[in-house]
């Protein structure tokens, strides 16, 4: 348990009575299509600001885990590649988003190659978009707090932050994104007062932190290091980027709200390495470092700041749940029922709650198959992002397009490879190495590339 304080427990219950109120509140609508997809494509600046910066920040133990272990090098590893992927998006893609007047990110796949490749593509959006890592972290999170056994608390976990945005679509997880914006950032700003006034700065961190923590590899391979700036392009075809540009209320807002969001993504990272760090030389002994936050604050904080500071950990992490979880409902009800049933358009919202349930069930049992955080990072960024990267790039620069056939091509052959050689690594002739020590990611990338120049040479149609 991680209080015996009334007051703690009131912060927390709180907020979970306010979500349940949200919910209730929602009870009855019935949005349209673009407002529950895309929040009427009026998303104003700070809103865009909030929901985007909460929303792609939702690992928070595993940050505090690669800190404690690595240091800095979570900065460079799960910041600055990000950052990049972010700024791309920025100068690339958010104003072209945004005035292409789309719905989601199969639509423009379709636009460009056809059904074929926009179905293909809403099942790499779903497994991409299903919040499996941070089912997991909030899962532990709920044990740590409560005690017992993971599997309930990931279950529970899964469904606490996906409930109340059930009828309301894109506008209640903004709404929701704001507070939690709030929150998230006030319950590590307390930690780190906390811990400044207590212990000094970096005095008193250096002689107490190995000296491989302050090196920008932090005792890993460059190679370690390196392979994550390539997943992180990723970024570019990130669906929860897409929905947000297409939800803005103007390519302005579109652009300006990503460059906005990779400073305050700055700003929460050296707040979380900080912490991270003096978890290391407050807690060198700690046996599992996924705990190595939950554990800082227990020692270092009293009542009701302890309380704000695991009600901002939970908010960081629910913030992320129910975004994805909302992207995978979607893509479930618009981007596959809708685009095979050419039906009704107005029963995509009923479609898509059906949706947010198969994507939290599938979230939880990936949870629960792949129990590491960084590893489902990992994976499913290798898996899908040579899969829809050159598609959506070419789609958006209108050129170099392949026909139908060959865009089907240029999608499921690189997803087979990459997916193969994650399978392969578990197997046990592989003895944990991947096919020639190569990562998945560059095997997929390489593999997109040359079905992209065979097709160059298959005479088909281009869609107009």
């Amino acid at each position: 348990m991680f209080t015996h304080s009334v007051f703690d427990w009131t912060l927390i219950a709180v907020y979970f009575l306010s979500l349940a109120f949200v919910w209730a509140r929602s009870w009855g609508t019935r949005p349209s299509v673009e407002d529950y997809l895309v929040a009427g494509r009026r998303v104003t600046l700070p809103a865009f600001v909030a929901t985007l910066v909460t929303t792609w920040y939702g690992g928070i133990l595993g940050v505090g885990e690669y800190t404690w272990r690595y240091g800095v090098a979570n900065w460079l590893v799960f910041g600055v590649p990000y950052y990049l992927g972010a700024a791309l998006f920025a100068g690339f893609l958010a104003r072209r988003a945004r005035e292409a007047e789309l719905l989601t990110l199969p639509d423009l796949l379709e636009r460009s190659y056809g059904r074929g490749a926009a179905l293909v593509g809403a099942v790499a959006v779903f497994v991409q978009a299903a919040p499996a890592a941070y089912v997991l972290t909030l899962g532990t999170l709920f044990a740590a707090m409560f005690g017992g056994p993971a599997l309930p608390w990931v279950i529970a976990a899964a469904v606490m932050s996906v409930f109340y945005v059930d009828r309301g679509g894109l506008r209640t997880v903004i709404l929701t994104d704001q507070v939690q914006f709030v929150l998230m950032y006030g319950g590590f700003i307390v930690l780190l007062v906390f811990l400044f006034m207590r212990h000094g700065g970096v005095g008193f961190l250096v002689p107490r932190v190995p000296a491989s923590h302050f090196v920008w590899h932090g005792g890993n391979g460059a190679a370690a290091v390196v392979v994550w700036y390539v997943i992180a392009l990723g970024t570019m075809v990130d669906p929860a980027f897409w929905q947000r540009a297409y939800a803005a209320r103007d390519p302005r807002v579109a652009r300006h709200g990503v460059l906005w969001s990779i400073v305050f993504w700055i700003v929460f990272d050296f707040m979380t390495t900080a912490c991270g760090l003096y978890a290391r030389a407050l807690l060198p002994n700690l046996a599992d470092p996924v705990y190595a936050f939950p554990r800082l604050a227990n020692m270092t904080l009293p009542p009701v700041a302890l309380g704000l500071f695991y009600l901002g950990m939970i908010a960081t992490v629910m913030s992320t749940i129910d975004s994805y979880a909302f992207i995978a409902a979607t893509t479930v009800g618009r981007d596959l029922i809708w685009r095979l049933r050419r039906g009704d358009p107005a029963r995509i919202p009923v479609w898509s709650r059906w949706g947010l349930w198969l994507a939290t069930a599938w979230a939880t049992a990936l949870a629960l198959a792949r129990p590491s955080v960084v590893a489902l990072w990992h994976d499913l960024g290798s898996v899908v992002t040579p899969v829809l990267l050159l598609p959506v790039l070419l789609a958006m620069a209108r050129r170099g397009l392949p026909g139908p056939r060959g865009a089907l091509t240029m999608m499921l052959l690189p997803g087979g490879v990459t997916l193969g050689w994650v399978l392969w690594k578990s197997a046990p002739a592989a003895r944990g190495v991947y096919p020639l020590g190569v990562e998945p990611i560059y095997a997929g990338l390489l593999t997109s590339l040359i079905a992209w120049a065979t097709t160059r040479f298959i005479r088909e149609e281009r869609v107009t």
